[in-house]
């Protein structure tokens, strides 16, 4: 089975994760994706995360009508930081026998320098790049797959920025998305 690995704070998921994930799934022809949110990033401060447990349920809510994408808690049942190296090794020991495939924004590619065992995370998957509004793919390192997909361009800063200016972030999201961020009041 061929897999992709959808890491990251989802902080809120919204529409660019949700297109990244498809279109990938359907250009590298991937049987599902997995979306695996983030107990504590190592490389942000917590000061405006949401509770790790509201950021799975609304990707559940997001996700609840695909049949290719799922949602793992394996980050968040681990606890503590929250490294990639961790999650796919986990994953390989879960699914010895598929070909995994982990997926990031264009944006991430000026923090790979600062990975946890980045050698290792390279030898345990194809490392899949998808172009990301504002960030050219420059520099691109030989072990890196790129995806180009259409532009999005839509942030889970610019959402919770528009909640907490009480502005309209109806449509940067999912409809069950919205309703939760709303119904929870969260990033007020």
């Amino acid at each position: 089975m061929r897999l992709g690995i959808l890491g990251g704070t989802f902080n809120p998921v919204h529409i660019g994760h949700l297109i990244l994930a498809e279109e990938v799934r359907e250009k590298l022809k991937l049987d599902r994706v997995i979306f695996v949110p983030t107990y504590i990033p190592p490389h942000k401060t917590s000061r405006h995360i949401a509770p790790a447990k509201d950021r799975y349920a609304m990707i559940r809510a997001a996700i609840r009508t695909n049949p290719f994408f799922e949602v793992s808690d394996i980050e968040i049942r681990r606890k503590g930081a929250s490294y990639t190296i961790d999650t796919l090794r986990e994953f390989k020991r879960l699914f010895p026998g598929d070909e995994m495939y982990f997926i990031t924004g264009s944006d991430l590619l000026n923090y790979l320098d600062k990975w946890r065992d980045l050698k290792n995370v390279i030898e345990l998957v194809k490392f899949v790049v998808a172009t990301r509004p504002g960030y050219p793919l420059e520099k691109i390192p030989a072990y890196i797959k790129t995806v180009a997909i259409r532009a999005v361009d839509v942030s889970a800063y610019e959402i919770r920025h528009c909640v907490k200016k009480r502005l309209s972030f109806r449509y940067l999201v999912p409809d069950p998305v919205f309703e939760y961020i709303t119904r929870k009041r969260l990033y007020r």
